[in-house]
């Protein structure tokens, strides 16, 4: 590294559930990077926030970007990579030099990596089922595409290009075997909560992928489990975007 001191961090509200900070204090630890720290910067109103934080930490290098405001840093940026315009979503913002902003999606190609690696454990009948209309279901969604598997976008109400729960019928179950959690519903503190769909018509041939990595069993995992679906959380996917934003970030040092 060079003579600049590298802060990076995360941003969003509430922060209760991050494993970045600890996630790149042990990474920066590891592999001997000493001038560079990780913060977590809960901001309440991102329009004011954002800008303060600017202008407190003139050496923040870059940020990660969590819920809610995935979509609503974007008019806030100078300039988008190729995939977080394709997304419509940013994780990942680097700070340039000269104070402007760039934002980059990493979810979307860390969960494409992911579900690729679990895919040959699944069915063979690849229609997926997002649970979500927000930052993450747009990354699920890219990826989805990518790799050439029809999707379908359910949200709590009905919209252009999403269907609502109330529409979730045995047969769509049977006919999307590939459900992915992209809603915020059961991770920690409210551990309780799950998105309502029909589990009793799960089977064996489910795969269910929770966006959620803490805690490590949600309970729409859990109810997966119950009927016999595979389960996975998504752990795998934050490790992999979190390695992906540190390439982008060390790129400008």
């Amino acid at each position: 590294m060079n003579s600049r001191r590298a802060l990076y961090g995360l941003i969003g509200w509430p922060l209760g559930h991050s494993f970045s900070a600890r996630y790149f204090t042990e990474k920066f630890e590891a592999e001997g990077i000493g001038d560079a720290s990780y913060e977590l910067f809960p901001i309440g109103d991102l329009e004011s926030g954002l800008p303060e934080l600017l202008a407190a930490h003139t050496d923040l290098c870059g940020f990660n970007v969590t819920i809610p405001y995935k979509e609503r840093i974007i008019p806030l940026l100078a300039r988008l990579d190729p995939v977080a315009r394709q997304v419509g979503a940013v994780n990942c913002v680097a700070v340039e030099r000269d104070g402007s902003l760039t934002g980059y999606n990493t979810d979307a190609p860390a969960f494409a990596a992911e579900l690729t690696e679990v895919l040959n454990k699944a069915c063979s009948d690849l229609r997926a089922c997002i649970l979500g209309s927000g930052g993450a279901s747009k990354a699920a969604a890219w990826a989805l595409r990518g790799l050439g598997i029809p999707y379908i976008v359910v949200s709590r109400r009905r919209g252009a290009g999403c269907i609502s729960y109330d529409d979730i019928t045995p047969e769509l179950i049977d006919s999307h075997r590939i459900i992915i959690n992209a809603t915020p519903l059961g991770m920690f503190p409210e551990v309780g909560g799950a998105p309502p769909i029909p589990y009793p018509y799960l089977t064996a041939q489910h795969l269910l992928f929770d966006l959620v990595y803490n805690p490590p069993v949600t309970e729409f995992m859990r109810l997966g489990a119950d009927r016999g679906a595979l389960v996975t959380n998504g752990y795998g996917m934050l490790v992999r975007q979190a390695e992906l934003s540190w390439e982008v970030w060390a790129s400008r040092l």
